[in-house]
């Protein structure tokens, strides 16, 4: 990775990798001194590119940092550093007013009621039940609510106390990654994540490097006490919370 900087790239996770999990998605913050870190790190890596489920507007907002990519909603956006428009998936995009309205026709007093929380990440519509009064009572709800939504031919998506109802077209991290990979020209690559969507971008590093596209690539899994056992066994690296995951980065912009 630091032997040639240049021809390196660093991708991060967000929330719970860059920024600490909290119980509102809008209450989220990126500590300072990690957006400084990303910041250095955008002007000696070839490429640094901050990869997450919320749009690329939010976490764009969220990291605060011109000099990195985002890509946004798993994938189907990407926002280049410089660019103020993100490119978008058409098919993706184009399922966002399906989405939408499956999400309002179940936005009901009863849903209200649980403190369930709805949060618009443009075409793709979470629920959060974080917090909740009865958190079981919530998820047994919303395993309801995503039943109704593939028989709706919607896609679904769970993960730490949210459930994303999703377009049917196919994106993921993974893909994100593989993209960026392939037009910065990286030859070594790292993936921190602490997540089910981040495999898939521990799964593209390794057919990357699989391949020969890639020389190296490092995954890094931050621990967390909610986090998919998955991301330790599959991590080449583990840390434990976004302490360590910033620390990663200190390493390598000390190096």
């Amino acid at each position: 990775m630091t032997a040639d900087p240049e021809r390196a790239a660093i991708f991060c996770d967000v929330d719970g990798t860059l920024a600490p999990i909290v119980r509102r998605p809008e209450d989220a913050h990126v500590p300072e001194e990690t957006s400084r870190l990303l910041g250095r790190l955008a002007r000696r890596y070839g490429c640094v590119a901050c990869v997450s489920g919320r749009s690329v507007a939010d976490v764009r907002r969220l990291v605060g940092v011109g000099g990195v990519a985002y890509a946004g909603s798993h994938g189907a956006e990407l926002l280049e550093p410089g660019s103020t428009t993100p490119r978008v998936v058409e098919a993706f995009k184009s399922w966002e007013k399906q989405v939408k309205g499956f999400v309002a026709e179940r936005d009901t007093p009863e849903l209200r009621s649980m403190r369930i929380r709805i949060e618009d990440k443009g075409p793709i519509m979470t629920f959060h039940w974080r917090g909740a009064p009865d958190e079981d009572r919530a998820r047994t709800h919303l395993e309801g609510l995503a039943q109704e939504a593939e028989t709706a031919g919607l896609a679904i998506h769970w993960g730490r106390k949210v459930l994303e109802i999703r377009p049917p077209v196919p994106v993921d991290k993974g893909q994100a990654v593989r993209d960026l990979v392939l037009s910065s020209g990286a030859r070594t690559a790292l993936f921190g994540g602490d997540d089910v969507t981040d495999l898939d971008a521990f799964a593209a590093l390794t057919a990357l490097v699989e391949e020969g596209t890639l020389d190296q690539g490092v995954r890094v899994g931050v621990r967390s006490d909610e986090g998919p056992p998955e991301i330790l066994e599959q991590a080449d690296l583990v840390v434990d919370g976004i302490e360590g995951f910033q620390r990663v980065l200190t390493e390598l912009d000390a190096a």
